[in-house]
């Protein structure tokens, strides 16, 4: 979720191409760096949050096809390209998954109109998270996406860039109220941790962006109210069913998790 315009602007940061700094991409630029060493430097071991989410929802994704016929995704926020993006891990298992990608980042799209050139089961909308009702109706989202048929919706690591007054759980509630019954719905969000880490980094996007809210498991969970918490419920993300094929060892529970990682919380849903 970042501005609505149609060019990028090298000059002033981007969510995503932050986040594609801290993953390791290239796909950014020295305002974008700066922000991100920012966490790098002053932040020590903050990093891990972006790569702890990003392994929750290729595990999410991979939970989804491999455990239930849903084979249609929406991926709302869903930033810059990385190795693993929601189609190819869907697609590995079930080739004929279709996927919509949501995102206003000019460079974003410029990536999501390559992606079209090479997958024609995918679309990019370019359209704000918190407009569920234009994305919904967006002409590519209806081409590719049958609302009769359980969908996959995937709030990852956006919500927590959607302020209070802008009623996040009003937007999932939208999505809730839209698909049809055996539908998933998959969060991660910033995990209020109630300490000097969590204050530091929400200043530093508050700062940056005018906007990212840590929230508590409770309320987390809160914006997923009407459908089914799948087991284990809201959990740092690295908890959240670990060890799963493909995942990098150091991603099991069985160790002690630092408090970065913890910071991040990851949970799913299924409309009953």
């Amino acid at each position: 979720m970042t501005g609505e315009s149609s060019s990028i602007d090298s000059t002033r940061p981007s969510i995503a191409r932050v986040y594609d700094y801290l993953l390791g991409g290239k796909d950014n630029y020295a305002v974008d760096r700066e922000i991100g060493d920012v966490f790098k430097r002053d932040l020590p071991g903050s990093v891990a949050i972006a790569f702890a989410n990003r392994a929750a929802l290729t595990r999410a994704v991979r939970e989804i096809v491999t455990t239930s016929g849903v084979r249609q995704f929406i991926d709302l926020g869903s930033g810059l390209p990385t190795a693993d993006n929601v189609h190819q891990v869907a697609q590995r298992t079930a080739p004929e998954t279709r996927v919509v990608y949501v995102d206003t980042d000019p460079q974003v799209l410029v990536h999501g109109r390559a992606l079209l050139e090479e997958n024609d089961r995918t679309r990019v909308v370019p359209v704000d998270v918190r407009d569920p009702e234009g994305i919904r109706d967006h002409p590519d989202t209806r081409e590719l996406i049958d609302f009769d048929r359980p969908v996959a919706v995937m709030f990852s690591a956006i919500l927590h860039h959607v302020n209070d007054e802008e009623d996040p759980a009003g937007i999932v509630r939208h999505w809730r109220d839209r698909v049809p019954s055996g539908s998933y719905f998959f969060v991660s969000h910033f995990r209020s941790g109630n300490n000097p880490e969590t204050a530091e980094a929400e200043k530093v996007l508050q700062q940056t962006f005018g906007r990212g809210r840590w929230r508590t498991d409770t309320e987390i969970e809160a914006l997923l109210d009407g459908l089914e918490i799948l087991e284990p419920g809201i959990v740092p993300a690295p908890l959240w069913r670990p060890g799963t094929a493909g995942d990098p060892p150091h991603l099991g529970a069985e160790r002690e998790l630092t408090v970065w990682e913890r910071l991040i919380a990851a949970g799913m849903a299924r409309k009953p």
